[in-house]
């Protein structure tokens, strides 16, 4: 992991040499898919919601060349003395597994497409576990590749379908789309607002810098894997309420006081209720952000959205984790306008809206907030929404 994002010119050439001295010719080509933050929008993907993702800066890099032996050999500079060499014929999930089940999977979706094989080399520096969608980071640069290299008529719909379905299908991560949209769709200088259940989409411009703002990603360092964490048992919680309610997903509720009969004086009830009430309150939240960042106004008056959409996380959905919560409550005492946890929760990411003046303080007071919780220093970076998916050579 480097110790920031490469510029595309200096990520393709560092791909193709590394391709080149594990496989002895170049590869065919080079493509990238950038991992994302989520400004607001949390569990609302899957429940039929709106979201509202940027981009980041950090990249994964698939270096991919065609094979005429049926197999598939899967390197990854990130995981050294892993690689998979698998038969096309015989991926399957779970073959293989770990890392390798990501690209895997791409490529079993597209396995008619490509009976000769593929070598297929990973580079990146989109950080694993963080809730920053490193995984559909590897998922798009792999079918964004197969695409172009295989002259496939996919859209970029079609983009996110394949990776989305090699993440729940072959690894078994039951996500939506939120995380390969914003990953093939998102552009520079953009923040990309998405309705889910049709699909259509508004580039909002976000320029945090020119009002003299900083949007902060601070990773707690506490990992995560949607395949394995409760992120199931939230989406299982997520339809039996809205089977319940009579609607076939959450977000078509109109109000949060229409949640009410979830409550049938059970403790069943009440946790369906919970759960409810954050993602309707979360996707009312989101078309608040876009609202004000249409109109012009000040982004701060944001920040307390963020806030809020924290404190459902953490008390309606129960995704988050104490250090998290400590993350969040450090930054907003500092300084931020707004803080909240990222991604689909039980470790990960937090972002923070910040005076550009003020990101060194607010990242030192969540790092001495760290030390007191006896956890290393988090990584920070600023955000710059930057652009999706795309071949470097």
């Amino acid at each position: 992991m480097s110790d920031g994002p490469l510029d595309d010119a200096a990520a393709a050439e560092r791909a193709v040499a590394a391709f080149t001295e594990r496989f002895g010719a170049a590869p065919e080509g080079v493509w990238a898919a950038p991992g994302r933050v989520n400004v607001i929008g949390e569990h609302t993907d899957y429940n039929g919601g709106h979201v509202l993702p940027v981009a980041l800066p950090h990249t994964t890099r698939a270096a991919v060349a065609r094979r005429d032996d049926g197999r598939l050999v899967l390197v990854s500079l990130q995981h050294p003395g892993a690689e998979a060499d698998v038969a096309v014929a015989d991926l399957a999930p779970g073959t293989p597994g770990g890392w390798a089940g990501y690209p895997a999977g791409v490529v079993a979706e597209l396995r008619a497409s490509v009976p000769g094989g593929l070598s297929l080399l990973v580079d990146g520096d989109v950080p694993a576990g963080a809730g920053l969608s490193s995984s559909a980071a590897l998922e798009c640069a792999v079918a964004l590749a197969l695409r172009d290299l295989l002259g496939l008529d996919l859209g970029p719909d079609d983009l996110v379908d394949v990776a989305r379905r090699a993440e729940n299908d072959f690894v078994g991560a039951p996500t939506g789309i939120l995380d390969q949209s914003a990953s093939v769709l998102c552009t520079a200088g953009h923040a990309l607002y998405l309705d889910t259940r049709d699909r259509s989409s508004e580039q909002v411009p976000l320029d945090l810098a020119a009002t003299g703002l900083a949007l902060l990603v601070l990773d707690s360092g506490t990992t995560h894997d949607h395949a394995e964490s409760g992120y199931g048992d939230r989406r299982r919680e997520c339809e039996e309420a809205a089977e319940r309610l009579g609607v076939d997903l959450l977000c078509a509720v109109g109000d949060v006081a229409d949640l009410d009969r979830l409550d049938d004086g059970t403790e069943r009830g009440a946790l369906l209720l919970r759960r409810a009430r954050h993602v309707v309150g979360e996707d009312a939240r989101v078309r608040e952000v876009v609202g004000m960042l249409r109109e012009g106004g000040d982004p701060r008056a944001v920040g307390p959205v963020l806030t809020a959409g924290h404190a459902s996380l953490r008390d309606d959905f129960e995704v988050s984790v104490p250090l998290l919560d400590a993350l969040v409550e450090a930054a907003v005492e500092a300084g931020a306008h707004g803080a909240r946890m990222v991604g689909g929760g039980f470790g990960g990411s937090a972002v923070a809206l910040v005076d550009a003046t003020v990101v060194d303080a607010v990242t030192a007071a969540v790092a001495d907030r760290f030390a007191l919780e006896g956890a290393g220093a988090p990584r920070a970076f600023v955000v710059v929404p930057s652009p999706g998916a795309r071949r470097l050579t």
